[in-house]
């Protein structure tokens, strides 16, 4: 049988996994799927393209991991710019089946997860027994894992950064802290070191990526069911807001007032 388009990327399956679950079905319930599921899509590219950045930053393939990282940003984006088609729908419209969805949370987002994980925002609980995370494997995995951090760590110091020993030696199970020393020898490359900075800037860019997305999100959620409990059962609202300005990178943003 040769091989087509749509055999090629499964469209029979992929297009039948929207089932709104309302009855009878209200209009918007299959907007709020597909977007979901779309949103499941480009995180699962953003953790395929974290994989690569690692190995660039690894394999001291700097340019590798620029032209990766301008990838992810622009992926992130696109991410942003969906919200702009989910705020189409009015709280009235949403609360017409926010019932059907029952203890579904976007919380459980394994993959976004993930991706906190993969760039260093850690958190042992997530991935324990008893976690709200349905799949915890894959988050048990990322936490064992090095982070995009500690890759970059390794990177700078193979370059002559003087990264500090016990930033180097910290367990990977362990989130990213802030570190006067690193923003010391970071302030030095950025200085003697001009190609680094085509890399600190990329990760800057993801970073406020990630932060606008956080921001959007909330503001959609408020927009939409206000102070209410979020979907769940989960806190809604204060969750979201603690996450906000939690920056993957704090110390390329801490040595911003020094230059």
């Amino acid at each position: 049988m040769p091989l087509t388009y749509p055999s090629y990327l499964h469209l029979d399956r992929l297009l039948d996994l929207q089932q709104p679950r309302s009855e009878p079905a209200e209009h918007d319930e299959m907007l709020f799927i597909v977007i979901h599921q779309v949103y499941e899509l480009w995180f699962k590219l953003l953790l395929h393209e974290a994989d690569r950045l690692c190995q660039a930053l690894a394999s001291d393939a700097l340019y590798d991991a620029v032209s990766t990282l301008k990838r992810m940003r622009t992926v992130m984006k696109t991410l942003v710019g969906q919200l702009d088609i989910l705020e189409t729908m009015t709280p009235l419209s949403f609360s017409s089946f926010r019932n059907r969805l029952d203890t579904a949370s976007g919380f459980q987002s394994s993959q976004f997860r993930e991706l906190e994980f993969a760039f260093g925002y850690k958190r042992a609980a997530l991935a324990a027994p008893g976690s709200p995370i349905p799949d915890t494997a894959a988050l048990a995995r990322r936490l064992r894992e090095p982070s995009v951090m500690d890759r970059q760590y390794d990177f700078l110091a193979g370059r002559g950064v003087a990264i500090p020993a016990e930033v180097r030696t910290r367990p990977p199970e362990e989130p990213t802290r802030t570190s006067e020393a690193v923003q010391d020898a970071v302030l030095e490359a950025y200085r003697t070191q001009p190609e680094m900075v085509f890399l600190f800037e990329a990760l800057m860019d993801f970073d406020e990526g990630i932060q606008e997305w956080r921001y959007r999100h909330v503001k959609l959620v408020e927009r939409t069911i206000g102070a209410k409990q979020g979907t769940g059962g989960s806190s809604g609202m204060d969750f979201l807001k603690a996450s906000l300005f939690k920056p993957l990178f704090p110390d390329l943003w801490a040595v911003r007032h020094r230059m």
